[in-house]
């Protein structure tokens, strides 16, 4: 018969293993928790890179705007702003199929992002693509009903219609008669 020193030794020596592991299991999912962020708190260093390339935007100088919101996304690839802001960059610069790219990549983050979709509307609309942007429309008024200042917004720009370029485009060139007719005999 073993004394009851070795039996609480023993009892010691079997339970040792497995509460370590269990100290060691809870200790790894702790600290994995405590080091990731929300998904709605977006990087300060980002947002303030956003906020300077608009600066830079307003300026005109887009490719130092790009250049910030790129870095801007680096940061943080959550921030939608960024991805909003480098739609409205595309629009001042006259390519609205990049813009509506940069809207839906936001979309793809928050789906019900109001400002996302009143923005890629208006990127429709300067493309000439009006149904898609009145699909937009609707979808805007659903979010946020009739009194929306991003739906009005997008509604006057419907309303506008497309650029001159953007019909232009989108219209079949005239047919031109050949140089020299054929000769009837």
């Amino acid at each position: 018969m073993l004394g009851p020193r070795l039996k609480t030794m023993e009892f010691w020596m079997r339970l040792t293993p497995v509460a370590l592991s269990v100290a060691i299991a809870l200790g790894t999912m702790a600290s994995a928790g405590s080091s990731q962020r929300p998904d709605d708190v977006i990087d300060q260093r980002s947002m303030a890179l956003v906020q300077e390339a608009q600066t830079q935007t307003a300026a005109s100088h887009y490719n130092e705007a790009i250049d910030l919101l790129e870095t801007a996304l680096a940061v943080d690839p959550r921030n939608r702003a960024a991805y909003i802001a480098l739609g409205r960059v595309a629009q001042a610069q006259r390519l609205p199929g990049k813009a509506i790219g940069y809207y839906g990549d936001a979309l793809r983050i928050e789906p019900n992002d109001q400002a996302a979709l009143a923005a890629q509307g208006e990127a429709y609309v300067q493309r000439g693509a009006v149904e898609r942007a009145r699909g937009n429309l609707t979808r805007l008024r659903t979010l946020c009903g009739n009194s929306c200042a991003s739906a009005d917004q997008l509604a006057a720009a419907i309303e506008r219609g497309p650029p001159p370029e953007a019909l232009a485009a989108s219209r079949p060139e005239p047919a031109t008669p050949p140089a020299n007719p054929p000769r009837r005999n």
